[in-house]
């Protein structure tokens, strides 16, 4: 929190701050103002509602913070940068950028809002270094809803592949570095994004369609076509990283193509050994790379589907409470750094301790309770419990109240 305070134009937002990124790891069944406030010890969520939606700091320069914690403790010459959307299913058509849209959290079209994040993946660890809402253009072609949520008048609707270009570009101009990117189809089927890729000199495996076409020595030719030419000799077995099972072990070929540019361009293919489940990439790289190399960038893509899991179950990534976009900025941010803190301290405690042989490495899990179990330990007395259940049903009454007078004034 230290390397953060100087985001924070009064030390009060600053201490509140710091209280509300305990409440994120706190083992808490839900996260939102009211119940962290109460675990923290605060009388009413006031105070935490005002750092969300009105205290003076800059999540921006927050998340830059967390992305530059991230690399110098995380640091991999071979890290690779994943780029992925997840979404919340949300009521109602206030809250910021929600609309009707297919969700890959419930997996299918919901009502919902949706982000794109960039994870920084290397072998010490991984975690979200950067974020950006998704705004439909629903949205954007209305203006006055976009400032009533907190959004510039002038919001301009954007894709998702190019809020990834944006936060890609971002990670490199504030003088990091990574050699590959790696994301799914939505990312890997916009030659945009690719060409930007290329342009700065950054490899990459992006997954494509079955039916995305690609220049070979016999003409343009869709993947899965390819894929069926290949003889059985063009498949090597190898894995793809470990999982909770152990190796991701598959079926893997590559295919050059005939695209003239610079560079080496492949297509590489996935084949599961069991049901032979086929999955397609487009890569890229300035200088020729080994298959092994390729499929180590392909396996990564899953660390981002653990980041995920983790910022969600552990930090509260998803359970935020807000509507207008500044408050959305603010609790996805400090969520972030929840959980790159545990990823920080993970991999510094397998570094400096790696531990028996017996006993597994230490998870982000065990991490965040053992810090919530053995430094912050909050203990309140009976009058604090009893003083915040008053003041739930004294809120609750008063929202009760409002409701039915609206509803007899409208009927």
């Amino acid at each position: 929190m230290g390397r953060i305070a100087g985001r924070f134009a009064r030390v009060e937002p600053r201490l509140r701050a710091g209280r509300l990124v305990l409440g994120l790891l706190a083992d808490l069944p839900r996260k939102n103002c009211w119940t962290i406030a109460e675990w923290i010890g605060e009388a009413t969520p006031h105070g935490m509602q005002h750092l969300l939606c009105r205290a003076a700091w800059d999540a921006d320069a927050v998340r830059d913070d967390v992305r530059d914690y991230v690399v110098e403790h995380l640091h991999d010459e071979a890290a690779v940068l994943v780029v992925d959307e997840t979404g919340d299913v949300k009521k109602g058509a206030h809250t910021v950028g929600v609309q009707r849209q297919y969700t890959g959290t419930a997996g299918r079209i919901e009502n919902s809002q949706v982000a794109v994040y960039l994870v920084y993946a290397g072998r010490h660890g991984h975690a979200a270094v950067d974020r950006e809402l998704y705004i439909p253009r629903s949205w954007t072609n209305d203006p006055a809803r976009c400032l009533a949520a907190g959004l510039d008048e002038d919001t301009t609707f954007q894709t998702k592949p190019e809020l990834a270009t944006t936060m890609i570009e971002r990670f490199l101009n504030a003088g990091h570095r990574a050699d590959w990117v790696a994301a799914d189809e939505v990312y890997g089927d916009n030659p945009k994004l690719r060409t930007t890729l290329e342009a700065r000199g950054i490899g990459y495996v992006l997954a494509v369609a079955c039916s995305t076409k690609v220049a070979t020595g016999a003409g343009k030719l869709r993947s899965d076509i390819l894929a069926k030419k290949l003889p059985k000799r063009a498949w090597q077995c190898l894995s793809a990283g470990r999982g909770a099972k152990g190796h991701r072990l598959y079926d893997w070929a590559v295919i050059d193509l005939s695209e003239g540019a610079p560079g080496q361009r492949q297509l590489l293919i996935r084949r599961n050994r069991n049901t032979g489940e086929l999955a397609y990439y487009r890569t890229y790289s300035a200088q020729p790379a080994p298959l092994a190399t390729l499929v180590k960038v392909a396996g990564s893509r899953w660390r981002v589907e653990e980041t995920f899991q983790s910022e969600k179950g552990l930090a509260g990534l998803d359970e935020h409470q807000v509507r207008r976009y500044p408050s959305w900025a603010r609790w996805v941010t400090l969520a972030m750094l929840a959980h790159a803190f545990l990823a920080v301290v993970r991999a510094k405690e397998q570094a400096r301790r790696p531990g028996p042989d017996d006993l597994i490495p230490l998870s982000c899990n065990e991490i965040q309770h053992l810090f919530l179990t053995l430094v912050v330990r909050p203990v309140h007395d009976l009058a604090h419990r009893l003083s915040w259940s008053d003041w739930r049903r004294r809120h609750q009454a008063r929202a009760r109240t409002c409701h039915y007078r609206r509803q007899a004034a409208t009927s």
